[in-house]
């Protein structure tokens, strides 16, 4: 009876296949290698099959004339082939190329850190930036509890692998900004000038950066503001120092967004107990109007200013004198302005561009010496991107800068000043080898008129991912930035410092848990020398060079504990550098060796409140004692700092925040001012430069107003 059936069966088949055509053939890869489970089929009918095992494939079809078969497998790209049903080959061999999209392909991790919800690999988005402890709502208090990154209280500034701060460069929407930072006393720390509210995201570089940022040596901060928002409202901030309030209005292709803040410490510190002796404590006032268009199908032009002004006056102690010591008067006035266009062209090319300015004035008055700073920058660029396939992109840019700088003593009627411009062409390409391999290369080239120097940056970066979606990146480069505009306006002859960067990364992010470790070097040459000291330096020369070396590692964890986020980071830094006023390699008073932080938030669903905690720790701060042979010869003890803060929503447009810095209320030492001359022991006597307050308290209401009761500030986060 087995037997009579198979033969049925038999006969059936050879019946049915009579009049129909038989296709077989083979898929493979472009390595050669045959790939399993790829479709293979007659577009348009039913009839088709998948690859064996070995890649092959074998069906048939009772359709005429002329066809179109398919060869479609996941991660491949889609081929079809027209058929003649009359002309068969005896065999197909087809070979399918890798396809490749955002989601599957590696990308480039080497120094990177993205903060967007738009990328997969997100680090810090913009809600943590806000809700950071230690932040107090300053952007770059947020970014110094990443890796590679120092913590300088009594600066404020970003401070990134052994780098000063004015190796950092800002950038908002792609254009530069200058003096990005409030302008301060000595020894009083400062904050970034722009609220973190206004930006969608940002891309954080410790190094190895692309071809488009340059004049950094050590890092690029790039912050994108936000697109269109999502209704009309209005915001209003009520703060222990000040209170702002913000509009917003909506159209179906456009919006604008305006805001003015007020600010005022001397309240609040009549209240708690501060180390600095004010005379006027600082305060100040600032504007911004933000507008967008949208452009076409997908373009995209925004329109950006800000302007501010504000001051403060202290007594500032000398060391070995009586007395509250020397009266200093600061006074500020800044604008940021610039527009900014993305937009998609022809033949597949992307267009982006702008241009920004930024005018800063100072006015310091110490004792019976007025000085009076301004400073200019302009920049514009037009760049273009363009897929030329699927594994080929290319970017390339042109773009310059202005910057005008004058420096004026009021008394004696005395003044200096530079004009120069910068020429810069960059062009980077990415080439996907495979969905596991790709290569970066880049090449930034510029020409400054004031100093008469041309030079060429060459960057590279590979990339290869692992099949537990974890990847490992190597990034070299060189990058270049001119002297401070302090040191240019005395010798307007300096040229470029110069930075050679080498990083291995690996990065994993996957389930909720982000691992990141990432070790580097960075070799500096052409670094500024001087003598005196910083403020009146004489004799400058471009005789310095140093490095930096070490290793970061970061690990975030959104998964293993319920309705808890926390971060945990680790830097070591070795660094060493002959600069400024010294005469040996030292290693610098703002590069501490070991730098950790631990960050923890949790959310109570009950109390309508998310608790939070940040701790940050360094093992001190070098400095010189000239009471003892040799140049930074001594060192504070260690940097601590935990920070605690709750946010409360008692309504869901009403947010109440509450947070407090150094809440041990540790004595944290920054370094040691010494006195000119020797006293008549013969030593120098010295005052501590402490942190400013001993613990910081802030207190934010914000409430939203709008047609939407359950909308607020985070909203737009």
């Amino acid at each position: 009876m087995k037997t009579l059936t198979i033969f049925l069966l038999t006969l059936i088949y050879a019946i049915h296949s009579q009049g129909q055509t038989v296709l077989k053939g083979t898929v493979k890869s472009i390595l050669g290698e045959t790939i399993p489970g790829v479709n293979v089929y007659l577009k348009g009918t039913y009839d088709g099959t998948t690859t064996d095992v070995k890649g092959n494939f074998i069906f048939t079809t009772g359709v005429k004339g002329d066809h179109i078969l398919v060869i479609q497998g996941m991660g491949f790209k889609t081929q079809e082939k027209f058929i003649d049903m009359e002309a068969l080959q005896s065999e197909y061999i087809f070979t399918l190329k890798e396809a490749f999209n955002e989601l599957m392909a590696v990308t480039i991790s080497a120094g990177a850190m993205e903060a967007s919800d738009e990328k997969k690999a997100v680090v810090l988005r913009p809600i943590d930036i806000v809700t950071t402890p230690s932040a107090m709502g300053d952007i770059i208090a947020a970014f110094q509890t990443l890796p590679g990154t120092s913590t300088v209280g009594n600066d404020g500034r970003l401070f990134v692998r052994g780098g000063d701060a004015s190796e950092t460069a800002i950038f908002i929407d792609g254009m530069k900004v200058g003096n990005a930072f409030g302008t301060t006393a000595n020894n009083v720390p400062t904050r970034t000038r722009f609220s973190p509210n206004l930006f969608k995201g940002s891309f954080f570089s410790t190094g190895g950066y692309s071809a488009e940022y340059g004049q950094a040596l050590s890092s690029a901060l790039a912050l994108n503001t936000l697109d269109n928002p999502i209704r009309n409202q209005g915001d209003i901030s009520l703060l222990s120092i000040g209170m702002g309030y913000t509009q917003t209005l909506v159209g179906d292709k456009n919006s604008l967004t305006a805001s003015v803040n007020y600010f005022d410490l001397a309240p609040y510190q009549s209240l708690i107990n501060q180390h600095f002796n004010w005379e006027r404590s600082p305060y100040g006032w600032d504007a911004e109007v933000s507008a967008r268009q949208k452009w076409g199908k997908n373009g995209m032009v925004k329109a950006y200013v800000h302007s501010e002004a504000g001051g403060m006056q202290l007594w500032q102690p000398l060391p070995g004198k009586e007395g509250p010591g020397q009266l200093i008067k600061v006074n500020n006035q800044y604008t940021f302005a610039q527009t900014s266009f993305k937009q998609t062209g022809q033949k597949e090319w992307i267009y982006y561009g702008g241009l920004s300015y930024s005018d800063n004035d100072d006015r310091i008055v110490m004792e019976t010496l007025h000085v009076n700073q301004k400073s200019r920058l302009t920049h514009g660029k037009l760049a273009g991107v363009k897929s030329f396939s699927d594994r080929v992109s290319l970017k390339t840019g042109a773009e310059t800068y202005i910057h005008y700088y004058n420096e004026t003593v009021l008394e004696d009627g005395l003044q200096r000043n530079y004009l120069d411009q910068q020429y810069n062409l960059f062009s980077e390409l990415d080439y996907y080898i495979s969905h596991k391999l790709v290569f970066r290369g880049g090449l930034r080239s510029g020409y400054s008129t004031l100093a008469d120097e041309y030079w060429l940056d060459p960057r590279i970066s590979l990339a290869y991912k692992f099949d537990n979606e974890g990847q490992i990146s190597v990034a070299a480069g060189q990058f270049s930035q001119l002297p401070l505009e302090q040191q240019r306006v005395i010798n307007p002859e300096l040229q470029n410092t110069k930075a050679d960067h080498l990083i291995l990364n690996y990065f994993i992010s996957k389930e909720g848990r982000t691992l990141r470790a990432e070790a580097f070097y960075k070799g500096y040459d052409h670094l500024v020398t001087f003598e005196g000291i910083p403020r009146s330096p004489t004799n400058i020369q471009q005789e310095g060079e140093g490095y930096a070396q070490g290793f970061d590692l970061f690990y975030r964890d959104q998964k293993t504990l319920t309705n808890t986020d926390f971060w945990i980071t680790y830097s070591l830094i070795e660094s060493r550098r002959k600069f400024a006023q010294f005469q040996t390699a030292v290693q610098p008073g703002f590069a501490p060796r070991h730098n950790g932080s631990i960050v923890v938030k949790h959310f109570i669903t009950a109390l309508k409140s998310q608790l939070g905690s940040s701790l940050t720790i360094n093992d001190g701060y070098t400095y010189t004692d000239p009471n003892t042979p040799g140049e930074m010869n001594s060192k504070t003890k260690s940097f601590q700092n935990l920070s605690i803060s709750w946010s409360y929503l008692p309504k869901p447009n009403l947010i109440i925040h509450l947070a407090c810095s150094n809440v041990l209320g540790r004595d944290n030492v920054f370094g040691h001012q010494f006195s000119t001359a020797p006293n008549d022991s013969g030593r120098f006597e010295s005052l501590p430069i402490r942190q400013g307050a001993p613990r910081f308290i802030f207190l934010g209401i914000f409430l939203t107003l709008s047609k939407d009761k359950t909308a607020n500030q985070l909203n737009n986060l």
